[in-house]
């Protein structure tokens, strides 16, 4: 359980980065999310992944400076975390998380956050099995995402979710909106390539918005930064696959009823 390995500035360009191992297609977009990691690496950014070609990973850093809408004073901030695969229910996910809690206590943090839905959403860690693991809600919006905090330390400040994102919507209410940035390898890609067909197919308005710098990001609509996509102003999903052709009519159909 001890082979781990973690990103450098000085080994990313020749080590892979677990998402998008085998998909051609999002090259460029792959490459997008390591200029990304290489700059978030010189801000105190971790890395730690499987020292095999395998998803297997997690990412981490300083709350204060997280891509994502929330206020967590001298916590450490969870961002991607996949254990896929065979290496399902073999301790990968405990000895991960494990590591980011000893780093935590070692740098004197006041504990751990990470931000999902109220149900599992795509791209996002499994809420159930992060509740389980002590992480508790200390908040949620109305657009179904949740706050999780495992504290490390009593009498704390609580973490909570910025303004922009507690009324579940964006600033724009025709169309399709979609807000994403280079911390995932696919979002690019399907945002600018795929969805571009599927929303002329259908004679949908459309915008596209890539946030491009962590305050931007901090003061996004959505807490879901890596991929959003708003219908009407209303936030619908963080599901990339939402951007084919082949999948929009389907994802949609599910969604718009839970939508007032």
């Amino acid at each position: 359980m001890e082979n781990f390995l973690e990103l450098t500035p000085e080994n990313i360009a020749s080590e892979h980065i677990c998402c998008a191992i085998s998909d051609k297609k999002c090259a460029d977009s792959y490459q997008a999310k390591k200029n990304w990691l290489q700059e978030e690496l010189n801000n105190g950014y971790t890395f730690r992944r499987i020292d095999e070609r395998a998803k297997v990973f997690i990412e981490y850093g300083p709350a204060e400076n997280a891509w994502v809408p929330i206020t967590a004073h001298n916590y450490i901030n969870i961002n991607c975390f996949w254990v896929s695969g065979k290496y399902k229910k073999s301790g990968y996910g405990k000895a991960l998380l494990k590591s980011v809690i000893d780093e935590a206590k070692t740098q004197g943090k006041n504990g751990l956050v990470t931000v999902v839905g109220t149900k599992k959403f795509h791209f996002m860690s499994d809420t159930k099995w992060l509740l389980r693991q002590g992480f508790v809600e200390v908040e949620k919006t109305s657009s179904g995402f949740s706050l999780l905090a495992l504290q490390l330390k009593e009498n704390v400040t609580i973490p909570t979710f910025n303004e922009s994102v507690k009324i579940g919507e964006c600033p724009d209410n025709e169309g399709i909106v979609v807000y994403y940035s280079n911390r995932c390898p696919f979002a690019g890609f399907h945002a600018n390539t795929s969805l571009q067909e599927t929303a002329q197919n259908r004679n949908l308005p459309l915008k596209v918005i890539k946030l491009k710098t962590m305050e931007e990001a901090q003061n996004a609509p959505t807490p879901a930064t890596i991929f959003s996509l708003f219908l009407d102003g209303k936030f619908m999903t963080t599901d990339i696959s939402v951007c084919m052709d082949s999948r929009f009519d389907k994802i949609m159909a599910k969604l718009l009823p839970q939508i007032k």
